[in-house]
């Protein structure tokens, strides 16, 4: 995966980052390598048009450093999947089958409110600083999982665990996009997307052995030596990357309104339906808490002398439609990574393994699409016209999967879960390019981190949705309904995913019209040192 990256990059093994600064970095002194202010070769020059030229650097640096963060990025990306497994036996072990719906939501929590945070913390204290911290945070918590005497010191690692997890992924793509100019990016993003599947398909079965065969809690032991190997692999290759920090204040209250906000509508969308009635005091509550909190936290941005995540960046019309399309896109990607299953048993009658085939055809197609995108993107002019085809040909599939939702096959089925994954693999690396593309070098962080945040937002609001369209559809409205329940009444599921799959293209249909609005701005080549000397 390295190899072929240095392979794309110049013949020197330089790579630049050509882009429009503003005035005060135009006149801000050239930082130094993260961590290493003897190397004098690590600071920026500068060219003509004030175009910012890295410094060489040599392959076996890229490929330590693409390698740390690629293995940081799978860390946070199995411990998401490798628990599932496990869960029962946690619940015997501990004597507590009741809350082990907490060892999931604790993490997934911690993660959606840590990933804004480090996204910002990047760009005030750099990259290099608080990639270490994350990663010891994650192994922190898997420490505490691993020695968790009871269920609920089990929850507080799994919540540690979230806080490091989440900040991982925003920091490695930031990290990307300070090592490779914005055309050689695209390539590095898309294997991102591989990290992930790889994760996907690796945590359930390793979760599932090393519970049967060792014990469950070395599915948070193996934790530590694979941090361990990232924290040596990162710590000195990180820093030869360039700094783009500014001194600035963390916006506190800003933070607490989005985080808490965040917190209330997730638990929300949890809970409802399955643990309290939809209509009942409790959720009323969190979902007017979360409005209340998000609406301080907009008054906040407008007053705050340096709001949690610049106006610019929200009101933007690149980076504000790349987010709104992202919000919808992969938010609509995770809904049907999670529905897909539960349609192959209750409509189509298929096994539980069968149902995980059908699922790796479609994440196997994202994967696909998201590799072919990174190619693409650094050879198109008009690199937009991809992913505006992609959605295109994903609205179109799911247009046919509702159409026929009571007399698909399962060939045709997994068939078509492969067209519509290859078709929306695109707005993977497309959203994140988009975005870094957009913002100023020193908010690549905060952007990168709001771009994740409202990705994870989406795809839990998303998930919700289709979750309420399947009970609600088959159960009665007033009470607390399960797919359990009805799937033991032998209720009739073909007209509830029928709805499913309308609803998956109509979010389709948004994210594409935000992509049509977005404008198309160049994305800049490697310039290279020896090119300036000449």
């Amino acid at each position: 995966m390295t190899r072929n990256m240095a392979r794309d990059l110049t013949p020197d093994g330089s790579h630049g980052i050509a882009s429009g600064l503003d005035d005060a970095e135009r006149q801000a002194p050239a930082r130094v390598a993260e961590g290493d202010r003897s190397v004098e070769s690590a600071a920026f020059a500068r060219g003509p048009n004030d175009t910012a030229v890295l410094p060489p650097l040599d392959h076996a640096a890229i490929h330590t450093i693409i390698a740390g963060i690629m293995l940081a990025m799978f860390l946070s990306a199995l411990e998401q999947t490798i628990v599932a497994p496990a869960l029962p036996a946690i619940g015997k072990s501990l004597a507590d089958l009741d809350d082990l719906s907490w060892v999931v939501t604790a993490y997934l929590l911690a993660a959606t409110a840590a990933t804004p945070l480090f996204g910002k913390l990047t760009d005030i204290h750099g990259r290099r600083t608080i990639m270490l911290v994350a990663i010891g945070i994650f192994i922190a918590g898997s420490l505490v999982c691993a020695l968790a005497p009871s269920i609920w010191i089990l929850v507080i690692g799994r919540g540690v665990q979230g806080i490091g997890g989440g900040g991982l992924i925003p920091i490695a793509q930031t990290i990307i996009a300070d090592l490779l100019s914005p055309r050689e990016r695209p390539m590095a993003q898309s294997y991102t997307s591989v990290v992930f599947m790889s994760a996907s398909i690796l945590g359930p079965v390793a979760g599932g052995l090393l519970t049967d065969y060792l014990h469950w809690s070395f599915i948070f032991w193996i934790n530590l030596p694979l941090g361990a190997a990232a924290l040596v692999m990162t710590s000195r290759a990180l820093r030869r990357l360039p700094r783009h920090d500014r001194p600035r204040r963390l916006d506190i209250p800003g933070v607490t309104f989005m985080v808490a906000a965040a917190m209330a509508l997730l638990l929300a969308l949890d809970w409802g339906g399955t643990h309290y009635r939809w209509l009942s005091w409790q959720i009323v509550a969190l979902l007017a808490g979360s409005m209340v909190l998000w609406a301080l936290f907009a008054a906040r941005l407008l007053t705050a002398r340096e709001p949690f995540i610049p106006l610019a960046i929200l009101r933007g019309r690149v980076t504000g439609a790349i987010t709104c399309a992202g919000f919808f896109s992969i938010g609509t990607i995770m809904g049907i990574t999670i529905f897909t299953p539960l349609y192959c048993q209750l409509v189509l009658d298929a096994s539980a393994s069968i149902s995980g085939l059908a699922l790796i055809a479609f994440m196997g197609g994202a994967t696909l699409g998201s590799l072919l995108t990174g190619r693409l993107l650094s050879r198109l002019t008009h690199y937009m016209r991809v992913p505006i085809i992609g959605l295109v040909v994903a609205i179109a599939t799911l247009g046919l999967l509702a159409a026929e939702a009571a007399g698909l096959s399962l060939g045709a089925f997994t068939l078509l879960l492969g067209v519509l994954g290859i078709a929306v693999g695109p707005m993977y690396p497309t959203s994140t390019i988009v975005m870094q593309n957009a913002v100023k070098l020193h908010q690549l962080g905060t952007a990168t981190g709001a771009l994740n945040f409202f990705r994870l937002l989406g795809g839990a609001i998303i998930v919700a949705v289709f979750g309420a369209i399947v009970l609600g559809s088959t159960g009665n409205h007033a009470e607390i309904v399960t797919l359990e329940k009805l799937a033991a009444g032998h209720a009739d599921f073909a007209p509830a995913f029928r709805l499913v799959f309308i609803a998956a293209g109509i979010f389709l249909a948004i994210a594409l019209a935000c992509v049509l609005v977005v404008e198309e701005r160049p994305l800049h080549g490697p310039v290279r040192l020896a090119d300036l000397a000449e």
